[in-house]
């Protein structure tokens, strides 16, 4: 009997499960404290729990209008108006999507044409680069030098073409930690404002910002912000990666194409979880205004009980991540000392090169601070040993 099995040929031929998904699962196997991938071993508000749970016996449980519930679009707008400056319109600036990796998605999909070139900074989120390339884009890199990851805005230049159609950029910076200035959108907008180039600016961890002058958002860019999609988290502000709801702010001209792959991507996203959000905005907006807090306080307490390892800790200004150099300490390279790390130490890490298309020579690891001070302190002392 033949086998009548037929085998696709693959969109994405060079991508593997995430690495991710292989740290966590090595962590499972080896009972290692798991540091890698980005989520809290803690929940989220109890006022958020219980306002599901309301909505949910209220009968809230049909779908949402497909691009999010109106009092979660309101109150979205009306925290952005609070925090940048500005108010998007709810109705046409503002989509509810099934987290923040949907409307980067959609944002893609909506805006890059076959042949168009998309610049990504390096290193850079393993989402962007898989979704402009079923789009039909290509990806420009800007390798992004440790310790400090600045933008060499000489270099972007350059690498502008009459093909150049979108630029993606992520603030607070994952991996790195780092964030940008009011300085650099500045350096950004005098670099395109002559070409038609759009902007796709992720700002999930926009509340996890140590920087003293706070998150720089595309926002509160005047001009930037009229062709630029600005992404945001749920997940990540109230501890709730679960419940996969986040949202983007663009022009209507933007909104518009973006809905149309968003309405036949998810059409609408969880009707409860939109509506108890909108909830917690407006009842407490005290979480998110305390959150850089929040983490910085555990942020400083993993670097206080690592500080007498031999890694060497590298500037955090945002996102719940501290990148460490293990250079003292091995010679292997970033995945092998990881899996190391895992296996024989019991901790489990992100090596950085996974983050980069080209070689990435430092030999550096990521680690998630978001955790209960307990696991941080145990994953501290094993570290120490080192």
């Amino acid at each position: 009997m033949s086998n009548n099995t037929l085998i696709p040929e693959s969109k994405l031929p060079n991508l593997g499960t995430t690495i991710f998904t292989q740290m966590s699962a090595l962590a499972q196997a080896h009972q290692a404290i798991n540091l890698s991938q980005g989520f809290p071993d803690y929940d989220g508000p109890r006022y958020l729990q219980e306002r599901l749970a309301f909505h949910v016996a209220q009968g809230a449980n049909q779908y949402a209008p497909m691009t999010g519930v109106q009092a979660l679009r309101e109150a979205i707008a009306e925290k952005t108006a609070a925090l940048y400056g500005y108010q998007p319109d709810a109705n046409s600036d503002v989509t509810v999507t099934a987290g923040a990796t949907e409307a980067l998605y959609a944002a893609i999909t909506a805006l890059v044409r076959s042949g168009d070139e998309v610049i990504c900074f390096d290193p850079s989120y393993d989402s962007y680069a898989p979704a402009v390339e079923l789009a039909g884009g290509v990806v420009k890199r800007i390798a992004l030098q440790p310790p400090h990851f600045g933008v060499d805005w000489q270099a972007f230049a350059a690498l502008l073409s009459d093909k150049t159609r979108l630029v993606i950029l992520n603030t607070p910076h994952n991996p790195s930690a780092t964030v940008w200035q009011r300085a650099d959108f500045a350096a950004l907008w005098q670099a395109i404002a002559e070409r038609e180039i759009y902007v796709l600016s992720d700002e999930v961890y926009e509340h996890i910002c140590f920087a003293p002058e706070g998150h720089a958002s595309v926002l509160a860019h005047p001009e930037l912000r009229q062709r630029a999609v600005a992404v945001s988290s749920f997940g990540k502000t109230y501890h709730m990666t679960g419940w996969k709801v986040g949202y983007c702010v663009a022009p209507a001209a933007i909104s518009a194409e973006l809905r149309k792959v968003h309405q036949y991507l998810t059409f609408a996203v969880n009707t409860p979880a939109q509506l108890a959000l909108a909830d917690m905005l407006r009842a407490e907006p005290e979480h998110y205004r305390e959150l850089p807090a929040f983490y910085q306080a555990k942020r400083d307490l993993l670097i206080d009980a690592l500080s007498q390892s031999r890694l060497k800790i590298l500037p955090c200004e945002g996102t719940y991540f501290l990148l460490a150099d293990y250079s003292a300490i091995s010679d292997l390279d970033d995945v092998s000392f990881c899996q190391w790390l895992t296996k024989e130490v019991g901790v489990a890490a992100i090596p950085l090169s996974v983050f980069c298309a080209d070689a990435f020579p430092h030999k550096l690891i990521r680690l998630c601070f978001a955790k209960q001070e307990a696991t941080l302190r145990a994953a501290a002392e094993r570290l120490c040993t080192l």
